[in-house]
């Protein structure tokens, strides 16, 4: 029995460490992100309240909502074609970088 929680505990460990190791490159994401400031503004603070701030909020949450976007699971025609284009390494990239900003 103890050797099964050391597994579940090492097993752990090992998937938070490779998801940190997975995260994109903020430098990159900043150089990025002037395509986004026309509706989240400067580094992700909108000034509109119709369109959501970026900046500060969960990486994670950040890559799921662009890619649901970009794959079409989330419907908004703006964002959709704004996305379109974009790999997985930009869509961490810019995670990356607005998850940063505070």
């Amino acid at each position: 029995m103890q050797n099964i929680v050391k597994i579940a505990i090492t097993t752990a460990a090992l998937l938070v460490s490779m998801n940190v190791m997975a995260g994109g490159d903020a430098a990159a994401g900043k150089v990025a992100s002037a395509n986004c400031t026309g509706c989240h503004g400067m580094g992700g603070k909108s000034t509109n309240p119709s369109n959501p701030n970026l900046a500060g909020q969960k990486e994670a949450y950040l890559v799921k909502a662009t890619k649901a976007y970009r794959d079409g699971q989330r419907k908004d025609p703006m964002m959709s074609s704004m996305v379109s284009g974009l790999s997985d390494a930009d869509i961490d990239n810019l995670a990356a970088y607005y998850s940063s900003v505070k």
